[in-house]
């Protein structure tokens, strides 16, 4: 998380958002920041909903194809990190029937009824390439014909202060009949100095140790303060070695560099996590590391199982990144107001 100006808690404390695909709460997490309130959220796993009604006393509805865009409260925001599929007519420049069947139209259906001043939403980097680049251009058609002027974004975590290699696309739309966004540009990177040391728990207990006989550690790695005079030579995993062939999952990572991105289904001894040389020991991330490289405090409550903890992490949002993006997104809509 960022460290938010004071005058900046309460700027959105008018506007109300609902929280869509909702995991864990990372999108809710970041608008609450601001003061914004959440007025509906939604989201199918039952693990998630668990770990997002103890942090934000708020239980998710279920399943949002279920759920009548008319039950739903009215609101200026519309956030989530909605799942990547392929359009089965996409490229027909049907715009709204193009995206039928896939879960973005329940965010198409719920916007072109309710009309919320701003869309933010997230998804998987290959978004951008996913069916030829067709299914990124059905969704910017799709809300432009619904009278949005959207801006779409490739940022890394790596950028915004966390040390975690994650690149995802960020798609912010305005709704033109309520709001000039001319103005609106993404945040720049603000590119501190972090690496994986700087979150690392002393003595974690969930950690899993990694004890074989095929570790290799390369002996021609050097990690050295001068090595991390440039900066991109500081933001981003260092592999140092490997189990086994070193395929994924198998590779080792220096705790001076940064963790390779979190996964909700990864394979290999370091699954989901990835491995790592801290304090002579070969071990994963625990629970607590994987919220924390994700933007998440540490008064977050975590899920009592760890594999759930690593899937619902894996499965987040990077926290700095949409707050950045908010301080944006706030400055038109005050620019509005």
């Amino acid at each position: 998380m960022i460290d938010i100006p004071k005058s900046k808690t309460n700027s959105l404390s008018k506007y109300k958002f609902i929280d869509l695909f909702a995991g864990i709460g990372g999108f809710h997490y970041a608008l609450s920041s601001f003061g914004a309130t959440c007025v509906f959220s939604s989201e199918w796993d039952k693990y998630a909903t668990e770990t997002y009604k103890i942090n934000f006393k708020i239980e998710p509805k279920g399943d949002i194809t279920q759920i009548n865009e008319i039950d739903i409260p009215n609101h200026d925001i519309l956030c989530g990190g909605f799942p990547c599929q392929a359009f089965s007519i996409s490229g027909k420049r049907k715009g709204f029937e193009d995206t039928r069947g896939t879960l973005f139209f329940d965010i198409a259906r719920i916007a072109n009824y309710h009309h919320p001043k701003v869309l933010f939403l997230e998804n998987v980097k290959n978004l951008v390439k996913h069916d030829d680049g067709k299914t990124l251009a059905t969704i910017v058609k799709t809300l432009e014909n619904l009278n949005y002027s959207v801006f779409t974004k490739v940022f890394n975590a790596s950028h915004f202060g966390l040390p975690q290699n994650r690149e995802r696309i960020y798609i912010v739309a305005f709704n033109n009949s309520k709001i000039n966004s001319k103005n609106f540009k993404f945040p720049t990177p603000t590119n501190e100095r972090v690496c994986l040391e700087h979150i690392l728990e002393e003595e974690p207990k969930n950690a899993k140790i990694i004890l074989r006989d095929d570790i290799e550690i390369y002996k021609t790695y050097k990690i050295e303060n001068s090595l991390f005079g440039e900066l991109e030579l500081l933001n981003k995993p260092i592999q140092i070695g490997k189990v086994n062939k070193g395929g994924q999952g198998e590779r080792i990572y220096h705790s001076l560099g940064h963790a390779i991105t979190l996964s909700a289904h990864g394979g290999g001894v370091g699954s989901k996590t990835g491995l790592y040389l801290i304090n002579g020991k070969i071990r994963k991330l625990s629970p607590r590391e994987c919220a924390r490289v994700q933007g998440f405090p540490d008064d977050f409550i975590l899920n009592d199982a760890d594999g759930q903890s690593y899937k619902q992490f894996g499965n987040s949002v990077s926290i700095n990144v949409l707050q950045n993006i908010i301080l944006e997104i706030e400055k038109i809509l005050k620019e509005n107001e």
